[in-house]
């Protein structure tokens, strides 16, 4: 398995999401009951995965909507046993669109959830709009239907992605399958030198800006 490799801090900092929210939708909440929402691929690490990381996009989305995380727990929980696939929320939306609206609906049912509830079984449109956007800037494997590959900026940074296969899942430029961190260490080195980077990788200066640029962006 192409797994990809990240720490929480990783994780968070391609999420633009807080660390300690993370940790309790991969780990559970330990002053209460509830168990995470991700069934992690790294169980005894602290490791995540690229799977885990497509999953938790996912999450942040649809809590930014007003899911509860009692529904989206059951409904993963849900998924999981019924289609057989311990990342439910890592897959196409062009097959499972259908699908996981008719399981959010049940489990918002059940849970006394309204407003996912509402926006599962009656308002298809903005249900759509929110998956669209989750799956802007993903590839998925046309056999799994699982992602593969993801590009984080894709209006910014078209030639920036993350793919498992390459760099252990760290952002790289995905023709010249080169880390961006790599590149923007070197740059500081070089005193700033496009040119001398871009002779040093035999890449294209523009690719070199691409990535320096890139990880100044996301470095806050």
């Amino acid at each position: 398995m192409l797994a990809g490799f990240y720490s929480p801090a990783d994780a968070a900092r391609l999420l633009q999401v807080a660390s300690p929210k993370l940790r309790g939708w991969l780990n559970g909440w330990g002053s209460s009951a509830a168990g995470p929402i991700v069934d992690r691929d790294f169980k005894e690490a602290r490791t995540i995965s690229f799977l885990d990381l497509m999953e938790m996009r996912f999450i942040e989305a649809f809590r930014r909507q007003g899911v509860s995380m009692q529904t989206l727990r059951a409904a993963a929980s849900r998924a999981r046993k019924e289609w057989n696939q311990p990342h439910p929320f890592a897959l196409s939306r062009a097959k499972y669109l259908t699908d996981r609206r008719s399981v959010f609906a049940q489990v918002a049912e059940q849970q006394r959830d309204q407003v996912t509830w509402d926006m599962a079984s009656g308002q298809h449109e903005m249900w759509d709009v929110i998956e669209a956007t989750i799956a802007k800037g993903v590839e998925f494997d046309p056999a799994s239907e699982l992602a593969r590959r993801w590009y984080p900026l894709p209006a910014e940074f078209p030639m920036i992605g993350i793919d498992p296969a390459v760099a252990f899942g760290k952002p790289a430029l995905t023709e010249e399958r080169v880390p961006t961190a790599t590149i923007h260490r070197m740059w500081k080195a070089e005193g700033g030198n496009i040119n001398r980077v871009a002779a040093a990788f035999e890449i294209n200066p523009d690719a070199v800006r691409a990535a320096v640029e890139y990880e100044i962006m996301t470095a806050s």
